[in-house]
């Protein structure tokens, strides 16, 4: 059965690269605040199989459920979609030769990963996330 998330409004949180610094763990600090990207098969939620919504790592935002996740191959999560539209940003990303889009948390705007075409039905889309940008929780019992 699905679960339900109510999200509620999004209301920007904004802290300086200090604090951001501070709370988060230094791989996450890497990813959400400076798009770095972790290697692929390093971080257990690629594997997770677990019925529970992935957060932001960043600012607790549930982003994606388990119901959307699936098995790329990739060494990354990924999502054929977000919980909610509205918990995601993008932005095209030239940092390499081609253009990418990149996904951002909608509350911290802390870098998750990258949104690809070629996911399954029915978006088509992979968002291929940082597991380091995320924290799960398990769905309750």
């Amino acid at each position: 059965m699905p679960q339900k998330i109510d999200i509620g409004p999004i209301v920007k949180i904004v802290k300086s690269d200090d604090e951001w610094k501070k709370l988060l763990a230094t791989e996450a600090y890497q990813v959400l605040r400076h798009e770095a990207t972790e290697r692929p098969f390093t971080n257990n939620m690629h594997d997770n199989k677990q019925d529970g919504i992935y957060h932001c790592a960043g600012c607790d935002l549930p982003a994606y459920s388990s119901e959307h996740k699936f098995d790329s191959g990739t060494g990354w999560p990924s999502f054929w979609q977000p919980i909610d539209p509205k918990v995601v940003e993008t932005h095209t990303d030239f940092k390499l030769i081609f253009p990418r889009t990149e996904v951002h948390c909608a509350r911290c705007d802390g870098h998750q990963g990258h949104i690809f075409k070629d996911g399954p039905k029915p978006t088509g889309l992979r968002y291929c996330i940082n597991g380091a940008a995320l924290k799960f929780v398990p769905a309750s019992a």
